[in-house]
């Protein structure tokens, strides 16, 4: 099966060049106790059969220094992408997007609103200082990766959604839906926001684990949100080395979740879908 990691996260070696700048001020505990670097990435990417993979900056580590990441997509274009952290209500924001992907060469940009470094929560995301961003990302027809919670954040999420239908929107793990409560009560949340077109899902292990857990009753969660997004609008990341697992296991934890799925929309979630996404990944 063709595979595409659209979230990992890589971690250089060599801090002089790449300074750590965590947004938070602190970096995450992943990140200084389990760090991969770009040539790591590789090595197991090619152990679990992985093809290509979107280095998502790491937030928690580098904040909006995207060098590391751009680097590594520049040393690896056959293999890596990246996703760079973006600040929509900077000063300039639009030139700075435009910048950032015809000339520096990130494939998407990524909005980051909450993690465990982070001293407060905010929807500054939907400000209307960032609409010049949102503008800006919709005529540049990049994908911008949104990590927020569904809850409290939904209503503003559903603003932007709406006003800028054109852009698309990649939801970070699925906004973290509260799958242990309930899966079917989770999956008929997030089904609720299907009727955006815009919007996208990133299946990650931050779901993948508790619909494990879930057992058979995971399904209530996946008929509901694959019968209302589709599988082209859902895509698989890993979220290594955030996530303990070795990517060997975090690719089968996927693939048993998915088992219940068809073949083909195993296949858009794996890989069909990011290749929309980053249409770059075609090649």
């Amino acid at each position: 099966m063709d595979i595409i990691d659209t979230h990992c996260h890589v971690i250089a070696q060599d801090q002089n060049r790449y300074p750590w700048s965590p947004i938070g001020g602190k970096p995450s505990a992943w990140a200084t106790s389990r760090p991969v670097t770009a040539e790591g990435m590789l090595a197991r990417m090619d152990e679990a059969g992985i093809r290509q993979s979107v280095l998502v900056q790491a937030t928690t580590a580098y904040g909006y220094r995207n060098s590391y990441v751009l680097d590594s997509a520049a040393a690896h274009p056959e293999r890596f992408l990246a996703v760079g952290t973006f600040d929509p209500l900077t000063l300039n924001a639009p030139a700075r997007l435009a910048s950032a992907v015809d000339m520096q060469g990130l494939a998407g940009v990524r909005l980051f609103t909450s993690g465990s470094t982070m001293p407060t929560q905010g929807e500054w995301f939907a400000a209307p200082e960032a609409d010049p961003f949102w503008h800006a990302a919709g005529e540049l027809d990049v994908t911008v990766c949104l990590q927020m919670r569904l809850g409290a954040a939904t209503g503003q999420l559903v603003d932007v959604l709406e006003r800028f239908p054109t852009v698309r929107v990649l939801l970070d793990h699925i906004g973290y839906p509260d799958i242990a409560a309930g899966p079917e009560r989770a999956g008929k949340e997030v089904a609720e926001l299907a009727g955006h077109p815009g919007l996208h899902l990133k299946l990650t292990h931050r779901n993948l684990e508790p619909l494990h857990a879930a057992g058979e009753e995971a399904i209530e969660f996946l008929t509901p949100v694959i019968e209302s997004f589709g599988a082209g609008r859902i895509a698989w990341g890993s979220n290594l080395p955030a996530a303990e697992q070795s990517l060997t296991e975090l690719v089968e934890l996927a693939h048993t979740v998915l088992a219940p799925l068809p073949a083909a929309a195993q296949q858009e979630i794996f890989a069909g879908t990011a290749r929309r996404l980053y249409p770059s990944l075609a090649g």
